[in-house]
C-alpha cells in the first residue's frame, strides 16, 4: 500500500498520529505541504509566522529525508483550490490512502470536508486524526449533552476523562529506507521575504525538544509562582512552537506528569501548567461546539449590541505603545519586536483597548493575529473575549484591570517597562506605577512619553453603563 501524508500545522516526525498511523500501515510514503498565501493572507496571518512555518517545515523535510520519507510541496492559492492539488498528487503517485490531523477552524473544516470528497470520488480513502489537542472536541459534553462554556467544570470533566485515556506521546517512524539525498530542496521553491525572531524561536523539532525539556527541568517546578512576572523566565515560550505544531500537546502533558503517569497535585507548577494545556484544549472546544466565535461573533450573542468607540487615532497609539500607561506600552512594544507577549500582559493589553478604550475587541483580536508569531484562532479569540467580557468568562463585565495596579503587582521593580520603554527608564519605580508621579516626573524631566490618552475613572464608567444597558 503507498499512502500520502499531508502536513499541515503538524509540522514534526514525533508523536505525529496521521504519520505514525500511515507509517504502520503502509509500505511506501509519501508526504506533502501545501502553501496557501492569498487563503493566509486572508485569515490576517502573521507574515513572521509564515517565515517560521517554512523555517520548521525546511527542519521537517530534512528529517523525513532520512527516514526515506520525501516531502513535496504543493502550491494552492486558496482552500478550494487544494482538494484538486491533493487528489491529483495521490493520483500521480499511486497512493491507495491520505492520512491527515484534524484543524478546527471553520475554514479548515470545509476545506477537509472537500479535500475527502474528491479523494472518495477517486476511490482514495481519508483518515483524519485528532493531534491538535489532548481530547477531541465532543468528546467532552455536559450532563445536557452540550459543550462546556465555562472552564472550571470542564477541567473536572477533562481530568475525569483524561486519566482513562492513553495519552502518551508516540513514537516517530522507523526508517523505511535508505536515507534520500536532497538535492533541491522542496522547500526552497516557497519564496518567503519575511522574518522572525530566530534567535528567540530557534526553528525545528528539536530546538523545541530542547526548551521543553529545560523548561521541565528548570523553570516548571515554580511555574506557579512566576508565570505571572514578565520580566522574569518563569512561562515556557512554547507556545509558538504548539502553533505551528512543530510540539504536541502530549509531549508537554508528559512533561508535566508525575512518577507513574499522575496527575500533579493541585498548587504546584506542574499541576498549573497543566490546566494552561487544558485552556488550550478548552479553547479548542469552545469553536468547534459555537462555530460563531470563529466568525467574528461573540460568544454572550447579548453583546452584539455594544456600540464600540471608532477611533483610529487611539488604536493606532495603542498598537503602537504610545498610550501612556507604561505597562501596556511596554507590552505592545515588545509584541512589535518579539512577536510574541507574555500571556498576563495580553489580558492587560486586550482589556485596555476594549474596556479603556471601548474599542472593538474584533480590532484588536485581528491585530494579534497578524503580528504574533504562535497566533493561533481558538486560544487568541478567547483570550480577546474574556478580556472583553464578550466570552465565556463567568466573572461579569466589571473585571477591569488598572493597569498601574497590575505593574505594581507584576513587575514592581519596573524592570520590564524599563526594557521596552527607555525613554523612561531613569523615572523613580514609584512613578512607573503612579500616574500623577508618573505625568509630574515626565514634565519636570522633559522627557518624550506621551501623557495618559484616558482617564481611567471615565474609562471604567463608559464601559459599565455600556454593560448595564444590555442588561447583563
Amino acid at each position: 500500500m503507498k499512502a500520502l501524508v499531508w502536513f499541515r500545522r503538524d509540522l514534526r516526525i514525533n508523536d505525529n498520529k496521521a504519520l505514525h498511523f500511515a507509517a504502520e500501515k503502509a509500505g511506501e510514503l509519501q508526504a506533502v505541504y501545501v502553501v496557501s498565501r492569498e487563503q493566509w493572507r486572508m485569515h490576517n496571518e502573521a507574515p513572521a509566522k509564515i517565515a517560521f512555518w517554512k523555517a520548521c517545515l525546511q527542519s521537517l523535510e530534512l528529517r523525513l529525508a532520512e527516514l526515506g520519507i520525501s516531502l513535496h510541496l504543493l502550491v494552492a492559492d486558496h482552500y478550494h483550490d487544494i482538494p484538486e492539488a491533493i487528489a491529483s498528487f495521490a493520483i500521480q503517485h499511486k497512493c491507495s490512502a491520505v492520512f491527515f490531523n484534524r484543524e478546527y477552524e471553520v475554514n479548515e473544516i470545509k476545506r477537509d470536508e472537500l479535500v475527502t470528497g474528491k479523494l472518495k470520488k477517486a476511490g482514495i480513502n481519508s483518515l483524519s486524526f485528532d493531534d491538535r489537542v489532548l481530547l477531541a472536541p465532543g468528546s467532552l459534553l455536559t450532563g445536557s449533552g452540550g459543550f462546556y462554556t465555562v472552564f472550571t467544570p470542564f477541567k473536572r470533566s477533562w481530568l475525569g476523562l483524561a486519566a482513562r485515556h492513553d495519552l502518551k506521546p508516540l513514537a516517530a517512524p522507523a526508517k523505511r529506507a535508505a536515507a534520500i539525498s536532497i538535492g533541491t530542496s522542496a522547500t526552497e521553491k516557497w519564496q518567503c521575504e519575511a522574518s522572525w525572531r530566530s534567535d528567540l524561536w530557534p526553528a525545528g523539532e528539536q530546538a523545541a525538544l530542547d526548551r521543553l525539556h529545560k523548561f521541565a527541568r528548570q523553570v516548571m517546578g515554580h511555574y506557579h509562582l512566576q508565570r505571572d512576572l514578565p520580566n522574569v523566565n518563569g512561562t515556557s515560550l512554547l507556545s509558538p512552537y504548539l502553533a505551528a505544531g512543530v510540539l504536541s500537546p502530549r509531549q508537554c502533558l508528559q512533561e508535566a506528569l508525575a512518577a507513574g503517569n499522575v496527575f500533579p497535585p493541585a498548587g504546584t507548577g506542574q499541576e498549573v501548567w497543566l490546566s494552561e494545556l487544558i485552556w488550550r484544549d478548552f479553547y479548542a472546544h469552545v469553536l468547534v461546539g459555537f462555530p460563531r466565535v470563529g466568525r467574528s461573533q461573540p460568544f454572550k450573542l447579548q453583546t452584539k449590541a455594544l456600540k464600540w468607540v471608532d477611533d483610529q487615532e487611539q488604536f493606532e497609539k495603542w498598537q503602537a505603545g504610545e498610550t501612556g500607561f507604561p505597562v501596556v506600552d511596554a507590552a505592545m512594544r515588545q509584541l512589535r519586536q518579539t512577536g510574541w507577549m507574555h500571556n498576563r500582559l495580553r489580558m492587560v493589553t486586550a482589556m485596555f483597548l476594549s474596556k479603556y478604550l471601548f474599542i472593538d475587541w474584533r480590532e484588536g483580536e485581528k491585530y494579534f493575529i497578524q503580528t504574533l508569531l504562535d497566533g493561533d484562532l481558538a486560544a487568541n479569540n478567547g483570550g480577546w473575549q474574556w478580556s472583553a467580557s464578550t466570552g465565556t468568562d463567568a466573572v461579569p463585565y466589571f473585571r477591569i484591570f488598572n493597569p498601574f495596579s497590575q505593574s505594581l503587582r507584576f513587575d514592581p521593580d519596573g524592570s520590564f517597562i524599563r526594557k521596552f520603554c527607555p525613554e523612561i527608564s531613569s523615572l523613580p519605580t514609584a512613578a512607573l506605577h503612579d500616574p500623577k508621579k508618573l505625568a509630574a516626573e515626565v514634565l519636570a524631566r522633559k522627557l518624550q512619553y506621551p501623557p495618559m490618552m484616558i482617564d481611567p475613572r471615565f474609562a471604567r464608567s463608559r464601559v459599565m453603563a455600556a454593560f448595564k444597558a444590555l442588561g447583563t
